[in-house]
């Protein structure tokens, strides 16, 4: 009797379980997704320390209470929007370094990959620029952390060129903060310009600035 009632019971298998499992974290992944998304949509025209929880969770079509399934504070989100935002930042400067570009137009092609790279995720670069100086401390704080490891990283990236494998490690942070915040402006830029002419002349700008940048190291005599 007991053997029957026990094998009429439902028996749920372990592919069954680990579907379900998958299913609820995919749904905590797509609910995650939109709290990101709809943070990055209100952020168009304003800055992070004025969206509230409840506009950023209205925004993402949840109640306010789900949003701290996935987030401790909206500081929390916002950091993990600056690390999101960086990841781009890496991935543009990756497929810089990867890339094939022309000997001859090295500067004018790395302007066309910065230019691209903002114009596809002009959400991420919009909010860096403007979080680099807002009231948000945590925010700020974290936006100069990234942009120092990323100046280290490109500085360790140029100490591989012919001619700058001999400067000094201060020389070649110096150089490589030169070419993070050319990409800031640009962005900046970017930001404010409103059609194909201006989008044009931003380029042309950006050129000359990176050459003027490309005189001043051929000049330039490191002292280790």
């Amino acid at each position: 009797m007991n053997g029957r009632a026990l094998s009429s019971r439902p028996h749920r298998s372990g592919r069954g379980h680990t579907r379900e499992s998958q299913s609820r974290e995919e749904r905590k992944e797509t609910t995650r997704r939109a709290i990101i998304a709809a943070a990055l949509k209100l952020l168009d025209d304003r800055s992070f320390g004025s969206l509230s929880l409840r506009e950023v969770t209205r925004e993402a079509g949840i109640v306010p209470a789900a949003f701290y399934r996935h987030f401790e504070s909206m500081e929390a989100l916002g950091l993990v929007l600056i690390d999101e935002s960086f990841r781009t930042l890496r991935e543009m400067l990756r497929k810089a370094r990867a890339g094939k570009l022309d000997p001859n137009r090295v500067i004018e092609s790395s302007v066309e990959i910065v230019v691209a790279s903002i114009a596809e995720q002009r959400e991420h670069w919009r909010f860096i620029v403007r979080e680099r100086s807002s009231g948000v401390t945590v925010l700020r704080y974290a936006i100069r952390t990234e942009l120092r490891l990323i100046t280290a990283e490109l500085a360790t990236d140029l100490a591989r060129f012919d001619g700058l494998n001999s400067w000094s490690t201060e020389d070649l942070t110096v150089l490589a903060s030169l070419f993070v915040n050319s990409m800031i402006v640009i962005a900046e830029a970017i930001e404010d310009a409103q059609g194909a002419e201006a989008l044009a002349e931003i380029r042309r700008i950006a050129v000359k600035q990176l050459r003027m940048i490309a005189v001043g190291v051929a000049g330039w005599r490191s002292q280790p």
